[in-house]
């Protein structure tokens, strides 16, 4: 089975490029879609929350699952291996347009697959190493990590942890990498951060993923 894989983000962008030139790809490969999966939804939010999970829970050995670029399948690297790594697993493909890329069970894959999850683990790594950093300086100048006394709100997963997050943003981490740390979606992180009135810092020069 050949599946097209198509993601948006919101439901102002359209689905209608993606699928052009999927189908143009195929046509010049002499390849048939046999089936389309479409969703609108963000590419922070877990795959297997995801039309895309159901589709790889499913898919068999020989089966290809196209996309216009790797970024359609998720918005991190860690979040890409993951995919890339239970796909191959059982034996599909993943082909991307944009980069050429063709992942199945050969040796380049396999190197690409081990390159993902390398700069997703440093990744992981280098954001701990910063907080850990981070929060020592600000203990260190007696400021108090904790959640305020009387701070006002519901009690969240990220309740708590508002001078850590300020911490983060502080040192140009994105929002989606301290959401990734923290275990949250980004949108959740972005809604706390609103609400607690958390916000970067005007000199930072890093940008919000």
């Amino acid at each position: 089975m050949t599946y097209g894989y198509i993601r948006v983000s919101t439901g102002k962008q359209t689905v209608e490029n993606q699928k052009f030139a999927i189908a143009e790809f195929c046509e010049r490969q002499n390849l048939q879609v046999d089936a389309w999966i479409e969703e609108t939804v963000s590419g922070a939010k877990r795959f297997d929350k995801r039309k895309l999970g159901a589709l790889l829970g499913r898919v068999q050995s020989g089966d290809v699952i196209i996309c216009t670029e790797i970024t359609r399948l998720g918005r991190s690297l860690f979040m890409i291996f993951s995919i890339m790594a239970y796909a191959l697993e059982r034996g599909c493909a993943i082909w991307t347009i944009k980069e050429g890329w063709r992942l199945g069970d050969d040796l380049t894959s396999k190197v690409l697959a081990f390159a993902f999850g390398m700069a997703a683990e440093i990744e992981r790594s280098l954001i701990s190493e910063r907080t850990r950093d981070a929060l020592a300086r600000k203990k260190a100048e007696g400021v108090h990590l904790g959640r305020p006394k009387g701070a006002l709100g519901k009690n969240t997963k990220l309740s708590g942890k508002e001078e850590v997050i300020r911490v983060l943003l502080e040192h140009n981490n994105s929002y989606a990498a301290i959401a990734r740390a923290l275990e949250v979606d980004r949108s959740t992180l972005v809604r706390f951060c609103a609400a607690r009135g958390i916000k970067r810092s005007v000199n930072c020069s890093g940008t919000a993923i």
